[in-house]
């Protein structure tokens, strides 16, 4: 395939945002939702929360890709809504959105991640933080519409709504996608990847710069997933008019796009390590602010700052694992980095409802989330620098 014209990898970049917006979007959904299920179905905070816990688990095993699983992870994510809307008892939840929905999700952003950096060895930063800007995208434009469907009708026909619409955007749209550039007979934009240190998955494993990146996502995705899932709700908590309060969660994710956006970019420029030291150490001072949220002003304000924060780390973890680990395994390395992550966006979903049970507030939430956030900072000073191969010799000089 000739280079001239547009560079196909673009159409692949847009391809995986959108697909990754609708799986996003539809999981984060569940936090719209959790005040509808407490009013209607009389279900705890903690028990729908416990929901989250296993949509990010199924979310997290799941780290295979290619346009055929992409287009099955489609079909699954719409069975799934769609089944949603039907449940009577808590296990039905737990088996339809926390599994079904959470799995199909885990179909989308990791395997879709990685394709990005098999198409890009220029700007690789920019092409991973466009395909996780469409996590964003999915907030901004899903949760106000799942509020609006909610309020006009109720949370079933919204579920049933948000299902068709899962299958009328991501099949057609997970064809466009090729898993790399040898499939269309084109090269990467920027050239051939710069030879690395071959590792096996045993290797990945063992390596203690593996377990320092997957700990660090780990206590990251800790830190802000109770404050993502339960925005909602607190909101309306303080006296936010639900709708608004879904907008806030909107806001958020907008402001993420740019945060992932301008992530990646500068990572570019200066290296995803003190890239993502900064961003940890904002998100963490962003969680804590939640503290002093009261007003809707005030919680569009820290939505907009939270959400540069933490979309502005969330595309750095794939780059830094691929630049000590090489493309080679890129997919297996990234899928057991993000398994240990979803693990943390799990906890952290839940233990926000069970906080909330135990102490009718959710200050303990951010608190407790801030301190997590610092952790997270600090365990990525630990990130070494990656090892590769210059002139077919090993070598130890810096990367960016």
């Amino acid at each position: 395939m000739s280079q001239r014209g547009l560079f196909y990898g673009w159409v692949v970049l847009v391809a995986a945002a959108t697909v990754v917006a609708m799986g996003q979007g539809s999981l984060f959904s569940l936090g719209v939702f959790l005040k509808p299920l407490e009013d209607s179905m009389h279900w705890s905070r903690s028990a729908v929360s416990l929901t989250a816990l296993v949509n990010w688990m199924a979310m997290g095993v799941d780290r295979y890709g290619s346009r055929a699983v992409t287009v099955a992870g489609g079909s699954l994510l719409g069975l799934g809504l769609v089944l949603s809307s039907q449940a009577t008892a808590l296990w039905q939840l737990h088996v339809t959105f926390g599994f079904a929905v959470g799995f199909a999700a885990g179909a989308f952003l990791t395997p879709l991640s990685a394709t990005a950096t098999k198409w890009f060895t220029a700007n690789r930063g920019l092409a991973v933080a466009i395909v996780s800007a469409g996590g964003g995208a999915g907030m901004l434009a899903i949760s106000p519409l799942v509020r609006w469907l909610t309020s006009a009708y109720d949370w079933r026909v919204a579920m049933i709504v948000l299902g068709d619409l899962a299958w009328l955007v991501t099949i057609p749209v997970a064809l466009l996608i090729r898993n790399a550039p040898a499939e269309m007979g084109a090269v990467a934009l920027g050239g051939a990847a710069v030879p690395q240190r071959n590792f096996s998955t045993g290797q990945v494993l063992r390596a203690p710069q593996f377990w320092a990146i997957a700990l660090t996502h780990f206590a990251c995705c800790a830190a802000h997933a109770g404050p993502i899932f339960h925005m909602v709700t607190h909101a309306i908590d303080q006296g936010v008019a639900p709708m608004l309060a879904a907008t806030v969660l909107g806001v958020s994710g907008l402001s993420s796009i740019a945060g992932r956006i301008a992530g990646g970019m500068i990572a570019d420029r200066f290296g995803a390590k003190p890239t993502l030291i900064i961003g940890l150490a904002f998100q963490a001072v962003m969680v804590f602010a939640y503290l002093f949220t009261r007003d809707t002003w005030s919680f569009y304000a820290a939505a907009v700052a939270f959400g540069v924060s933490y979309g502005g780390v969330m595309p750095l973890y794939a780059l830094v694992t691929r630049e000590y680990f090489g493309e080679k395994v890129m997919g297996t390395a990234y899928g057991a980095v993000f398994l240990v992550s979803t693990l943390g966006m799990g906890l952290g979903s839940w233990a926000g409802g069970w906080i909330h049970d135990a102490f009718g507030t959710y200050a303990w939430l951010f608190i407790s989330s801030a301190a997590i956030g610092l952790m997270a900072t600090i365990l990525a000073f630990s990130f070494r620098v990656p090892r590769r191969l210059v002139s077919g010799a090993p070598a130890t000089a810096g990367a960016r």
